[in-house]
């Protein structure tokens, strides 16, 4: 029997939240509408697998190296991180710090749990270097111009 509870709580499906679980069923509705319908198939089959993947529950994927060091709650280096940070060891505490921290200081922290082992994940490397820089507006667009003429 523990056995069949860790299998269903390492699924993370036990994660989901309602939240979540209303996003998967619009992206699914999208992909559905995209492919079975043939309804604006290039506006909505990448938005509805863009929604697969960021609300898929405990994936991790569109989290940051810093955000993955949060959640894992390390008590030794929430300590290393609250000590920079001058803040309590706690999550909570080190969440409202970084909201009030510069943005050098908040790349420092990401540099320092990069150091301590913590990748982010493909959807957080994805937004930085497409999204963030602002190239990938411009290869969409050039895209869907050149596959619609």
């Amino acid at each position: 029997m523990e056995s069949l509870n860790a299998l269903l709580q390492g699924m993370g499906l036990m994660h989901l939240g309602t939240g979540q679980a209303i996003m998967l069923l619009v992206s699914l509705l999208l992909l559905w509408l995209a492919i079975a319908k043939k309804f604006e198939p290039l506006l909505l089959l990448p938005i509805g697998f863009g929604g697969l993947l960021s609300n898929i529950p405990e994936a991790g994927m569109a989290l940051t190296a810093l955000e993955s060091l949060l959640a894992h709650h390390d008590a030794g280096q929430l300590a290393v991180i609250a000590a920079k940070l001058n803040c309590a060891p706690d999550v909570h505490a080190i969440k409202e710090a970084l909201a009030l921290a510069l943005p050098s200081v908040q790349g420092q922290m990401e540099n320092l749990a990069v150091d301590m082992g913590y990748t982010p994940g493909v959807l957080a490397l994805f937004y930085k270097v497409a999204i963030g820089s602002g190239v990938a507006p411009l290869v969409i667009f050039m895209g869907v111009g050149a596959m619609t003429d």
